[in-house]
């Protein structure tokens, strides 16, 4: 037969194969204002992108074609034959040495672990409604163990969609990090923009032939334009970070030729840098059978440069935290040793060191320290501890103002077991050493009372005296492996001075709705063990500097505080605001300006009706749009939740919700709010009285 013919055959038979590709719609509301058209080989996907704007999508369903079509929002086409990409690596995790998949100290880069591409396959698609989103699902997805499907959801409203490789596997013990971007195919980019790290745009010309390069930038985020219109991409801004020690800028995106030398073609992106800190690099988990989401965002603009990066920031209000009237934000848990490296080293400090410039640029008003992290001498020698001491509060002192407070705490990690931080409501000294027959505290003719503590006895005393509060820093993980659970029965633990423990979102795991959920679990835990006790967010974290990659990593309380005290006057309504439950928690996205239960506010007792009834009104705002409202409580042996779907909400809302729950038998309650990036915002408990 003619070659010729053959091959005319074949092509004939190849499009009749791809025209009789059926696409499941019996999901699609064609109420939900998104619309779809399927036209032989290409499903349309048209959604609205707010102030009568429309965005639109052609898929293309040919297998050897990319996927996406065509890119456009109203008129204007963003982006051409483009690709999505991921690549996997795969890891082991450590599940024998500490507590599991709760573990921190793991160095999963230092094991053997592989590298792959994930292959899409493009056996069929499906499109469903949900809330107000639509969600493109393409079949199938694999890479060494793990399969899946490729999720693309888009949000009505906004012109914002996700990319996801949702992906399992039925191994154990195993840890991943990813890799994903967009493949220019047929080469139509011709500018690649990003933000320096020092807040400076960059526009380069784009160069097919170059090889691919690893960028450091602001927000995370790498756009590409055809001169037409600009698409950014960026991840999640906190899920998308693993925990690690530091928050050095590890250059998250990328851009050009055969990234890794595993993508054919050019492309842009976002990216981790698989020996992390090059400390302890835990990875994410992926447990066997969770279903791994890894995704990264995609933002339309029908401009170019600096417009397109100004709408991407304010998901993150510019990577800061807004204000809101009768809170003050506060952040926990740093160590910057300041004291130990810089001012007991004779080193001299600029005017404005670069750890103020972080916290006020992220609109941090309260920062607790953690100083003296196996650097100092908490011990003694008395004079040399007392002197360390003074320069801290000194240190403190000079960078607090009417608008900022610079407050002194340590990590003792004596007397109580595993690692604990302490924050007085003024300048306490105190030495965590008490030889036989001295008394716990005496005069000094320099600083005025000085403590000697010998014990946990002693300690407990000295936060009652002192009206100071301990709580468990990185609880069940770390160096607080069985922490607070072997304590939970000590005096000094059912004190109203130890407050409880600290939240961050440690272990990661792209298969929760949730961030942090070791320390949310902990919380219920201590709930039904009967205790009052309350959680703060901490950062923990060492070096801090501008150029760092800090929001990702970042997390605040906001304190129910009208005013700042003044430093020289102590500080005791911030204690009593963490005593007493008066803050609510927050990744930054998602606010709650005001919650109440049956009138009260959280760390309150409440009643329930006749009928075992509670009102809830929650006042929230937001920037991503919302996933859902999340009601926990429990009954003192079992947590109970009960959702309260969010799918229908938009990007940017400002919305009070009010709703009834049953919590008869129920002794406590809490709530939590999360959005569709994993950025979240937690209550405080209620306290449900007979």
């Amino acid at each position: 037969m003619n070659p010729k013919l053959i091959l005319f055959i074949f092509l004939l038979h190849a499009g009749l194969v791809a025209a009789q590709t059926k696409v499941n719609t019996e999901k699609f509301n064609k109420k939900n204002e998104a619309s779809l058209k399927v036209d032989k080989d290409i499903l349309e996907i048209t959604w609205p992108t707010g102030a009568n704007s429309k965005g639109k999508i052609e898929f293309n369903m040919r297998k050897d074609e990319p996927l996406f079509k065509r890119i456009q929002l109203n008129s204007n086409v963003v982006a051409t034959e483009l690709d999505p990409a991921f690549l996997l690596s795969i890891g082991k995790r450590d599940l024998m040495s500490q507590n599991g998949w709760m573990i921190f100290f793991d160095k999963v880069p230092l094991k053997p672990y592989k590298n792959y591409p994930i292959e899409l396959k493009k056996n069929s698609f499906s499109v469903s409604s949900i809330g107000s989103r639509t969600v493109v699902t393409v079949s199938s997805l694999s890479a060494d163990r793990f399969a899946g499907n490729l999720e693309v959801t888009f949000y009505n409203g906004s012109p914002l969609f996700n990319v996801a490789a949702v992906m399992s596997t039925k191994e154990d013990a195993t840890a991943i990090v990813y890799d994903a971007g967009l493949m220019d195919t047929k080469n139509a980019w011709k500018t690649i923009s990003s933000i320096t790290t020092e807040g400076k745009i960059i526009d380069a010309p784009v160069n097919k032939t170059d090889t691919a390069v690893n960028l450091a930038v602001k927000y995370r985020t790498i756009a590409a334009s055809n001169g037409s219109g600009t698409l950014a991409i960026f991840p999640a801004p906190h899920q998308y970070f693993y925990p690690l020690d530091e928050a050095f800028n590890l250059k998250f995106t990328w851009h050009g030729t055969k990234y890794r030398k595993m993508l054919d073609g050019y492309g842009i992106g976002i990216r981790q840098d698989l020996k992390g800190d090059n400390r302890f690099v835990p990875w994410f988990n992926a447990p066997p059978q969770t279903k791994q989401r890894m995704n990264f965002f995609c933002l339309l603009s029908d401009q170019l440069g600096e417009a397109a990066f100004t709408e991407v920031k304010k998901f993150t209000n510019n990577d800061a935290y807004a204000k809101l009237p009768g809170f003050k934000t506060m952040s926990s848990h740093f160590h910057n040793e300041i004291v130990m490296k810089v001012l007991m080293a004779n080193r001299e400090l600029p005017e404005v060191p670069d750890f103020m410039k972080v916290f006020k640029s992220t609109g941090i008003d309260i920062v607790h320290l953690a100083e003296f992290h196996y650097t100092a001498h908490p011990k003694g020698p008395d004079e040399l501890r007392l002197l360390e001491l003074k320069t801290l509060f000194d240190m403190c002192k000079q960078y607090s103002d009417d608008e900022f407070l610079l407050l002194p705490g340590e990590e003792p990690n004596e007397f109580f077991g595993g690692h604990w931080l302490q924050f007085f409501p003024k300048q306490v000294y105190w030495i965590m050493q008490r030889k036989q027959g001295q008394p716990l505290y005496e005069e000094h003719p320099v600083y005025g009372r000085i403590y000697h503590i010998g014990d946990k006895d002693d300690m407990l005393k000295l936060l009652e005296m002192e009206g100071g509060l301990a709580w468990t820093a990185h609880a069940r993980t770390k160096g607080s492996v069985n922490a607070p659970d072997v304590y939970k029965d000590e005096a000094f633990f059912k004190s109203d001075r130890f407050m409880g423990a600290a939240w961050k979102a440690m272990p990661a795991d792209l298969s929760e709705p949730r961030l942090g959920k070791r320390v949310l679990d902990l919380l219920d835990d201590m709930n039904n063990w009967g205790e009052k006790k309350t959680i703060i967010a901490e950062a923990d974290l060492f070096t801090i500097t501008p150029e760092n990659e800090m929001y990702a990593h970042l997390n605040v309380n906001y304190m129910m505080l009208d005013k700042l005290p003044k430093y020289e006057e102590g500080w005791n309504p911030i204690v009593e605001a963490m005593q007493k439950g008066k803050f609510f928690t927050s990744t930054g996205e998602v606010l709650i300006p005001m919650l109440t239960v049956n009138g009260k506010t959280s760390g309150e007792t409440i009643k329930l009706d006749a009928a075992g009834n509670v009102n809830i009104k929650m006042h929230l705002k937001w920037t991503f749009p919302m996933n859902f409202i999340e009601v926990i409580s429990g009954d003192g042996n079992k947590v109970y939740r009960d959702r309260v779907d969010l799918t229908n909400t938009r990007a940017f809302g400002d919305q009070v919700f009010e709703f009834k729950k049953k919590l008869k038998g129920c002794k406590w309650l809490r709530v939590e709010a999360w959005d569709t990036a994993v950025n979240g915002a937690f209550s405080q408990t209620f306290y449900i009285g007979k």
